[in-house]
């Protein structure tokens, strides 16, 4: 069973907390029994989470030595410009190393399509923001984030649109569906 899950910002990709007070998780979504996440996605990051009960295909997803794309869609501070995509998708230095290269395009605005977050990003009238579309082949931590600020553009929201051929679309927050392998 493959299972798309579109997690809501704020809740960890876990079934558990142990924190007190407990923290939001995947237990609270209804999911079928014995299914659990192919990555992850930090507590800040809202969009598409892979679960499943195969074991053997949660490695296939999760691994970067499979290298399934992973795109998202990234609000940035600033305007992002023909150098900052030149650089992420040349590799950028962290502090981890060289990432691969990524794909970059910079969106006009935000998807129609997309949700408010709750709570809202910040704005701040004297710095604009501009969206991001990037699709990576590994998984460090925080990666995305960490390019992007590396780059000069802190990011102020981060959302999962798709890993390999499985895409969020049409899946509202906090929803899931089964997909066929």
């Amino acid at each position: 069973m493959l299972i798309a899950f579109n997690k809501p910002y704020g809740v960890l990709c876990q079934f558990t907390d142990k924190t007190v007070p407990p923290r939001p998780t995947l237990a609270g979504f209804s999911l079928p029994p014995d299914v659990y996440a192919a990555g992850r996605l930090d507590q800040d990051s809202e969009g598409l989470l892979l679960l499943s009960d195969d074991g053997p295909l949660i490695a296939r997803i999760s691994s970067p030595k499979f290298h399934w794309p992973k795109t998202y869609l990234v609000q940035v501070e600033g305007v992002a410009g023909d150098e900052h995509l030149a650089q992420l998708r040349s590799g950028v230095t962290l502090a981890d190393g060289v990432t691969r290269p990524a794909k970059a395009q910079v969106l006009i605005g935000a998807p129609d399509w997309l949700w408010p977050r709750d709570p809202p990003v910040r704005a701040r009238k004297t710095v604009p923001d501009s969206w991001i579309e990037l699709t990576i082949t590994e998984g460090r931590n925080r990666q995305v984030r960490r390019m992007v600020a590396a780059v000069g553009l802190p990011c102020l929201r981060l959302l999962r649109i798709a890993v390999g051929p499985h895409r969020l679309e049409g899946l509202p927050p906090g929803q899931w569906r089964e997909l066929t392998q």
